[in-house]
């Protein structure tokens, strides 16, 4: 779910290179026909916006149209911007898309598995949602309800005694449409994310952070206080 560009367009790939047939999903037909096209026999693809209530059907559909069964579903659909300026159309756009419309696809494909017997959820949070951060307000409290959510989708699987595993994914800055052109510190190419996001997901990681920098970051992060970490000027150049 959002392979058009980005991190969920090379992940798409990487699995095509590996054999996998891959259904593919996003709001842009283009990229994904782009794809059919170099695998024709691998690829199927549906038109889905996650903030539209027909979502979960189109995803059924796909799962349909590819025999009814799936073994993995990642969720790479997102968007996200600064906005200190706390302009009210990005704010709720944000928030609707990375809470409300992931929460729409995530629970669809749990029920899914929880009746085809098992299955393996797979989503692109970010490390924005270890701690707020004040540059974007509504992405880093939208990532940090991610990681929540599918921590108790997994606490639910185990109750419930299924056979669901579950990967976080939480990468730093990517390469991706979502900051062309930004100037930010320590960026991974996609291609460089995907492999490693392919890896932690074929590991079964319940939590991977992206790459070696990133996981140093955050432990530094875990480290301050609250106390302080709500003083700390982010928006200073």
């Amino acid at each position: 779910m959002g392979a058009s560009s980005g991190m969920g367009n090379a992940v798409a790939r990487l699995l095509l290179a590996e054999g996998w047939q891959v259904g593919v999903a996003a709001r842009r037909s283009e990229p994904l026909e782009a794809l059919q096209g170099e695998y024709p026999s691998q690829v199927f693809t549906a038109l889905i916006d996650v903030n539209s209530d027909e979502a979960p059907q189109r995803l059924q559909s796909l799962i349909e149209a590819m025999g009814g069964s799936v073994d993995l579903y990642l969720h790479a659909s997102g968007i996200g911007k600064q906005n200190a300026e706390l302009a009210p159309d990005i704010e709720e756009r944000t928030v609707v898309t990375n809470a409300l419309g992931f929460t729409r696809m995530v629970d669809a494909v749990f029920s899914h598995f929880r009746a085809q017997g098992g299955g393996h959820i797979a989503v692109i949070s970010s490390i924005a949602g270890v701690k707020g951060l004040s540059p974007a307000p509504s992405y880093s409290a939208t990532k940090a309800f991610q990681s929540t959510y599918i921590q108790a989708l997994e606490q639910l699987s185990n109750a419930q005694r299924l056979r669901i595993r579950f990967t976080d994914i939480r990468p730093g800055f990517v390469n991706t449409p979502l900051i062309e052109g930004s100037n930010f510190p320590m960026q991974l190419s996609a291609d460089k994310a995907a492999r490693l996001i392919v890896h932690a997901i074929g590991r079964r990681r319940h939590v991977a952070v992206i790459d070696w920098k990133y996981r140093l970051l955050v432990a530094l992060w875990r480290c301050v206080p609250n106390c302080i970490w709500r003083r700390v000027d982010l928006l200073r150049e």
